[in-house]
Parts: C-alpha cells; structure tokens; sequence
C-alpha cells in the first residue's frame, strides 16, 4: 500500500526537462511546491542516473540534461556572484567551471563540484553584460580586473 501520496509518481515517468520544468507523463507539473519539492529531492544513482528520495520512498527519474538549473543570479557590490538553483539554494558561481554547450547553452558546476548546472535564459541574460570576446571565437566572463575563460563542453 503506498504512503502519503507518493504513490501518484510511482505509476507515472517522472522527468526534469532542458527547460527547468518537471514533468509526470509527459504533462507538465503545474504545482510549484511539488516542483520544488521534486527538486530538492534529487540524488544520483551507482549508475550515473538519477532517482527521487522522500523518506523511504524513491523512484526513478529521466533528466534531459542537467538535474540542476540555475533560475536567476545576484551580482554583490564586490563583483561575487551567486546563482540560485531550481532547488531552492544559493551558491556562489565558480567562474573557472562556465562552459558553453550545444546551442550556446551556459553551464557551471555547483554542489560543491559534483553536478552541472544549466543557466536558463533568464538567469543568463542576468550575467551576458560579463561576458566579453576574449580572442577570435573565444569567450571569458568578466569579474572585476579578471576576466575567466570560459570553455567549450
């Protein structure tokens, strides 16, 4: 017999999409408290895949491309900036870890170094003025007199 209501996620393909969003067959998970939940709640598998934990209970997950996202960033007066992740939490940028991806996607790594995060659009725009030609085809991201290169994934 299933508890508390989790049961819902065990008949259903649960999925974090390249957009930030989960989905449960497919539909869009509308509610923003269970998104969150579902976010703070993802762990990787011996596999390299990734499942959800809640209590006693867990599932498999699909994850598109990154099982984090970044959902918007702050600059401070000093020139440090942290990114705020779909699950709720804050961490400074890394600037030594941007690399750029397929369709020019921006990344950085988070969780102290153990999983990638994909910029979504809004949070990337939050930085682009940063971000300068550093040689032909080349980029960096500016952080005051230091300008980081960033990589090619």
């Amino acid at each position: 017999m299933a508890r508390a209501g989790f049961y819902a996620i065990e008949n259903s393909t649960i999925r974090f999409g390249r957009d930030g969003r989960w989905y449960a067959d497919e539909q869009p998970i509308e509610n923003q408290r269970i998104a969150a939940l579902f976010s703070r709640h993802v762990e990787r598998t011996v596999d390299g895949g990734y499942k959800l934990r809640i209590g006693p209970e867990e599932v498999p997950i699909v994850v598109d491309d990154t099982p984090h996202v970044v959902v918007s960033v702050t600059e401070h007066a000093d020139g440090r900036v942290d990114v705020v992740l779909n699950d709720e939490t804050v961490e400074p940028l890394d600037t030594d870890t941007l690399q750029v991806g397929a369709d020019e996607v921006l990344y950085c790594t988070v969780k102290r170094g153990s999983e990638q995060a994909r910029f979504l659009r809004p949070a990337y725009y939050q930085i682009a003025r940063r971000i300068v030609e550093t040689s032909q085809g080349r980029f960096g991201f500016q952080q005051g007199r230091a300008t980081h290169p960033i990589q090619r994934r």
